[in-house]
């Protein structure tokens, strides 16, 4: 969990650092909130509040925060631009300080009606930016690794975590929560995770991800629980998410692929490929475990530009 911070570090008067202190709380423990997304959330709020510290000339109270004006927040959003922030970003911060208000509301009856008459900044839409299938392919298996100096089982432990973000679209930390007792090996078609929001979804697995998660653990020389995390460190402790991440910066080397190439990137293929070779919207979003059709609806952006580069490439009139 978060830890709340205090008056000495926050730049606010007491009352709304213990406002914020318990807000931060609320999205831990019932909002379930990932660790990444508070400190995102608090470190948004710290520098509203301090711009408001610098804007008022005193540490701000509950009070100042309530009946700060539509030109406070967008003086705040104009500096942030200023100093090179994205409009996503932006939006993100107008996120949590409405999230604060309404956790200040519920305690105080009074709402900072300022934040209701902004518009959130428009964000530039980024398309996802998937491998092509032959380098998503080579990069779940350990072939490309073959000349580093590290245990067969390592190798095979990378390439089986790989193997499940493209093969079965999980997020790194899916694949990292899952047990030993849940690993898809044998008669095993599918696999429960735990996603964002606490959301629970089946994935479906394929032979070659069953086939990469027995070779790891047919390699593996540690005596894993039932209970325990199926994939574990180079000491038998769980896997970080860095260790992933770091094997795929050596599998960009081995196969000059970009720098887009990351784990989340083997997600964004998964539904790509899905989506190229006809596979439905609807069963695409269940598969990935998205809320929304809409957050979906994003690698349709993909295929239409890819199909649009080829044309381009191949067309004699252009």
């Amino acid at each position: 969990m978060t830890a709340p911070p205090d008056s000495a570090v926050l730049p606010a008067a007491p009352d709304l650092a213990t406002a914020v202190g318990a807000w931060l709380r609320h999205l831990a423990a019932e909002r379930k909130m990932s660790a990444h997304t508070i400190e995102a959330y608090g470190r948004d709020v710290r520098q509203f509040l301090a711009f408001l510290a610098e804007r008022f000339g005193a540490p701000p109270s509950v009070r100042d925060f309530v009946d700060c004006a539509p030109g406070d927040l967008r003086a705040f959003l104009a500096r942030r631009r200023a100093e090179g922030i994205e409009g996503r970003s932006l939006q993100r911060a107008l996120s949590a300080l409405r999230s604060l208000s309404r956790a200040i509301a519920r305690e105080t009856g009074e709402t900072a009606s300022a934040l209701g008459a902004i518009r959130a900044p428009k964000a530039a839409r980024r398309l996802p930016r998937p491998l092509s299938p032959p380098d998503a392919r080579a990069v779940t298996t350990t072939e490309p690794r073959a000349g580093e100096a590290r245990d067969p089982w390592i190798l095979a432990r990378d390439a089986a975590v790989l193997a499940l973000c493209y093969g079965a679209g999980l997020r790194i930390s899916e694949a990292l929560g899952l047990r030993r007792a849940d690993a898809p090996v044998g008669a095993v078609e599918a696999v429960t995770v735990v996603g964002k929001g606490r959301k629970t979804r089946s994935a479906p697995i394929i032979a070659p991800v069953s086939a990469a998660v027995e070779a790891y653990l047919a390699l593996c020389p540690w005596a894993l629980e039932a209970d325990g995390p199926l994939f574990v460190g180079a000491k038998g402790g769980p896997l970080s998410p860095r260790i992933v991440q770091l094997a795929m910066e050596r599998m960009r080397g081995a196969l000059g692929l970009p720098d887009s190439a990351t784990p989340h990137a083997l997600r964004h293929s998964f539904a790509t490929h899905l989506l190229a070779r006809g596979g439905d919207l609807r069963t695409i979003q269940d598969l990935l475990g998205h809320a929304s059709l809409s957050t979906t609806q994003v690698y349709t952006g993909v295929d239409s530009a890819r199909l649009l580069a080829a044309y381009r490439a191949a067309h004699p009139r252009t």
